[in-house]
């Protein structure tokens, strides 16, 4: 049996250039330099900001990415919604054409998807296998630990675990979160981070020099 590589090397350098994995579905969706798409991953009506990655099998629909995500494998963000109002919520009430049911699909249930988009905010790290439901709202910093069904808005800086997933607790003081804030760090172009890359690892010395 053939040896095969399921994901690209892991010391090929990034770039400007998104890397894309060629089992990855791409569609109608703007992805950002310094990224990384990993195997099997789902990218449909969304926005995928600088430096972010999925670590593989990660199915992303009618969403908003920050920059610096950390999204791990089979995660799903904005799963699929039904009609639970009809007689029959399967989707053969909207996607008509499949079924013989008509020449178009209903376009008003799938803007009613979309209008119920889900928002990640920066530097935002969401755990194996977490579910975020539709129209969700995660705050920068925040972290998503595994296998947690996220129902409900996630502050900044907030920790949130569990089924449904509820804040267990703050990685800082609010003080500090407002000027981790105020720092918009992530807005920096290639040149500062290069420079002040080494300032990104001591939280004190960062508080510092740039808030």
């Amino acid at each position: 049996m053939p040896h095969i590589d399921r994901f690209p090397e892991p010391d090929k350098k990034l770039g400007e250039e998104p890397r894309i994995h060629p089992t990855c579905v791409v569609r109608n969706s703007s992805v950002g330099a310094w990224t990384d798409l990993g195997a099997h991953t789902s990218l449909v009506d969304s926005s995928f900001g600088d430096y972010s990655y999925t670590a593989g099998d990660v199915q992303i629909i009618y969403s908003d990415i920050g920059k610096y995500c950390s999204i791990a494998s089979h995660v799903r963000i904005n799963p699929g919604n039904h009609p639970q109002w009809r007689v029959t919520q399967h989707h053969l009430t909207y996607r008509r054409r499949q079924y013989g049911l008509g020449e178009k699909d209903d376009e008003a249930f799938f803007q009613w998807r979309k209008d119920h988009a889900c928002s990640i905010g920066h530097d935002v790290w969401i755990g194996h296998g977490a579910v975020i439901m539709p129209g969700v709202t995660i705050g920068t910093g925040a972290i998503v630990g595994s296998g947690a069904v996220v129902t409900k808005d996630i502050g900044p800086y907030q920790v949130a675990v569990g089924v449904s997933a509820k804040v267990i607790k703050q990685r800082f003081p609010d003080p500090i979160v407002e000027r981790l804030l105020e720092s918009h760090w992530w807005e920096w172009d290639r040149a500062t981070l290069e420079e002040r890359f080494e300032d990104l690892l001591d939280l004190e010395t960062f508080l510092k020099k740039y808030v």
